[in-house]
């Protein structure tokens, strides 16, 4: 039966994509020798752990609403999922292949994850990525047989802050995406079709002045 490893060896953005992508170049290691891999259908669940990397004071103040305070932090940061990603490995002969294990990426902010790593300004995001799936193989002379891959193989891969925010940039040049309930964004287009508003940047911009004004 194959003894499969995985190692990450880099990210790169995808570009041109559907939604935002990044490329994730694995490595798979097969320590079996004389097998054919025929297969693999693999699953990968990618966890953030949070707890592995320091946080400069402008990411700690981008985090609260996250975590809270920085002095709740010791009972508050814990590992975040992130996503599930699969790709199916072509068959391959020898030791190892590699492969691009494509993950799309949300801009919603109601996600966990997208306010933590939208909140990283610098640095590595620390993941943890945990495998599962079915392996096809066969060995010479010998029928095609099936066999699951264990979620206690795994990998960890340090992603560069930046390659996440260039991705997010190039998807969405200087804009963000925020998910609204339908009576809010009802008050505020009235509000702006009322007030002759020509964009959605100057309404809100609008309404906080009218609350920083309050607030003095």
């Amino acid at each position: 039966m194959p003894d499969l490893a995985f190692n990450v060896e880099t990210a790169t953005v995808v570009p041109f994509a559907a939604v935002p992508m990044l490329a994730f170049k694995l490595q798979i290691k097969n320590s079996i020798a004389g097998e054919h891999i025929h297969t693999v259908a693999l699953r990968c669940q990618i966890q953030i752990e949070v707890t592995r990397r320091r946080y400069a004071p402008l990411e700690q103040e981008r985090l609260l609403d996250l975590f809270g305070p920085p002095d709740r932090w010791s009972h508050t940061l814990r590992s975040l999922l992130w996503t599930h990603a699969s790709v199916v490995v072509p068959g391959f002969e020898g030791s190892s292949t590699v492969v691009d294990l494509q993950v799309p990426c949300t801009f919603d902010f109601n996600v966990a994850a997208t306010k933590y790593l939208d909140g990283l300004t610098d640095g590595d995001i620390p993941l943890h990525m945990l495998f599962s799936g079915s392996v096809f193989y066969a060995r010479e002379d010998s029928p095609l047989q099936v066999a699951p891959i264990s979620w206690e193989q795994e990998a960890r891969f340090r992603l560069p802050v930046n390659v996440w925010h260039e991705m997010m940039e190039s998807y969405y040049p200087n804009s963000v995406w925020i998910n609204l309930r339908r009576d809010i964004f009802d008050r505020l287009y009235l509000y702006r079709m009322r007030n002759g508003i020509p964009t959605w940047e100057q309404a809100l911009e609008q309404v906080l002045a009218n609350e920083e004004v309050v607030n003095q």
